[in-house]
């Protein structure tokens, strides 16, 4: 990824030439960023401007941020007492939106192996999610699924049962079909 401004001229290039909008090395990538960037970069400085004592700009740390979209390298811009947390991205957060924990969920809840959710993430992401990453997403279903074995039932639940004969039946040059209902 470059630091570059996001070119919408470019981009339309692009999307006309048959790459990709979203996904790895997609053409919104590099303006998910510069958009992510902007909106910390403006956090810290409220930060700063509403703080009274003595702080300032340290830099920037990088790190990898997943998104529906793809991934991208985050430049987070510090503060030099370490007072700043962001509201966009949290310190230790991978994640843009919840979007790749639902698809996880929903993976898992279907019965695939930790394996095939990789697989597919990769596919459909274009980015690499460590097993112990799908291992703590799918843990959080854990609590629930206890409290569901653990409700209380009901002493009796009425069951209805229905069952049917089908043939067909020749009178006359017709074909017609009876259906007879046994219970």
């Amino acid at each position: 990824m470059s630091d570059q401004p996001f070119d919408f001229n470019e981009a339309l290039k692009q999307l006309q030439a048959g790459k990709d909008l979203t996904g790895k090395d997609g053409i919104l990538m590099p303006l998910i960023k510069q958009l992510t960037e902007a909106a910390i970069t403006a956090d810290l400085d409220h930060h700063l401007d509403s703080n009274d004592e003595p702080n300032r700009k340290n830099g920037k740390g990088s790190k990898t941020i997943k998104t529906g979209s793809g991934s991208f390298e985050l430049n987070a811009p510090r503060d030099r007492a370490g007072t700043f947390e962001p509201q966009l991205i949290k310190k230790n957060q991978t994640q843009l939106t919840p979007e790749v924990d639902r698809k996880i969920f929903s993976l898992f809840s279907h019965g695939m192996s930790y394996r095939d959710i990789k697989y597919h993430i990769h596919d459909m992401y274009g980015i690499e999610v460590a097993t112990g990453t799908i291992t703590a997403i799918t843990d959080q279903l854990i609590p629930e699924l206890e409290a569901w074995k653990q409700r209380p039932l009901n002493s009796v639940y009425p069951i209805g049962w229905m069952d049917a004969v089908h043939y067909k039946v020749r009178e006359e040059s017709l074909v017609w079909t009876p259906i007879l209902w046994i219970s």
